[in-house]
Parts: structure tokens; sequence; C-alpha cells
């Protein structure tokens, strides 16, 4: 799209609800705040502070500890972002390295990287997917008199009863779908 093209009305706006719905399938704050707590981080102690004409190196013997833990805490953030199963894992990893920067990077940028990073690592291990919009809260019984217990409008709710005109094969391997007796592995 170049400059001259004018925008399609509305799309500027179908495109911020696309990312909406996205940003809301993901725990995007967590990864968010991880990614900001790496930052600071790796940036300190390669830093460079101009006071007037006085210049303030900022740089350690454990720069590359604090290089190496802004970068995995980056990439924590971007996990979290694209690889939402792994949150869990992400969440934790980001708050041990937060917690490792204290000692190895200048106090974790100074507490600025590593509250961000401590925060966001919380967020992520206490983010849960939300539940289907498809499901149906529990109804109501209307049936009047005394309400039944939970499965007692059929009684016989564990035996498997056959459909009739179906195969009744649930390993999916019968003649009937072209795999005889094979996985489709094999």
């Amino acid at each position: 799209m170049s400059a001259e093209t004018p925008a399609v009305s509305g799309q500027f706006a179908h495109r911020r609800t696309q990312f909406a719905a996205w940003r809301g399938t993901r725990p995007f704050w967590a990864g968010l705040f991880v990614m900001l707590g790496g930052l600071p981080i790796a940036y300190f102690p390669y830093a460079n502070l101009q006071i007037g004409h006085l210049t303030l190196a900022m740089q350690t013997a454990g720069g590359s500890s604090s290089l190496i833990i802004g970068v995995l805490l980056v990439v924590l953030g971007f996990t979290l972002w694209f690889q939402k199963h792994v949150r869990t894992f992400a969440g934790v990893a980001a708050i041990l390295l937060a917690l490792v920067s204290i000692p190895l990077s200048n106090l974790g940028g100074f507490l600025i990287g590593f509250l961000l990073a401590l925060v966001g690592g919380a967020m992520a291990v206490s983010w849960v997917p939300a539940r289907d919009s498809d499901a149906q809260p529990a109804q109501p019984d209307t049936r009047g008199g005394e309400s039944a217990p939970a499965g007692a409008a059929d009684p016989d709710t564990t035996i498997l009863k056959p459909v009739v005109g179906e195969p009744n094969d649930l390993s999916g391997t019968s003649p009937a779908n072209g795999a005889n007796g094979r996985h489709s592995a094999g």
C-alpha cells in the first residue's frame, strides 16, 4: 500500500479488532512485561552516561551475563506471545532469570528490569485461557417438584449404546476407511 493509495474506510478498525482478538487469546501483557524487563538488564552494562564533560562507563565483568539474561528474557516474551501453551515454563523461567539478574547484572538493571520481568513472569504463570464461548451455562431444573441429582435423567449413562447403521469400530482401522488394519503411519 503506497502513500497515494487512500485507506479503505473501516480497515483500521478491522485491524484493531483483529489485534484485540489475537491479544485476548494469549498472555500478551505478560510477554510485554517480560520483554521490557529484558531490555534494561541487557542495556545498562553497555551504556555510557554523559554528565557534562564526564563520561561514566558502566561496563562490568558481568556484561556478558547481563546480555545473555536480557536476550533470554526478550525471547521468553516472544515465546509467551506466539507459543501460549508453554506459558508456565516461560513464566517460571522469566522469574528465575529475573532473580538471577540481581547479583549478575547491576541489581537486575537497577531494579527496573528485575521488577518488570518478575511481574511479567508472575502474570504468565497465572494466565489461563478463556473458556469456550459456545459453552452454555447449566440450566436450572424446570420440571418442578424435588430436584434430581445430576445425571439422574438417564440412569444408564455409563454403558455405550451402539448406533444403528454405524460401524462400532473406534480404532479407525476398519476396511471401510481404507486402512485395512494398519495405522496411518504404517
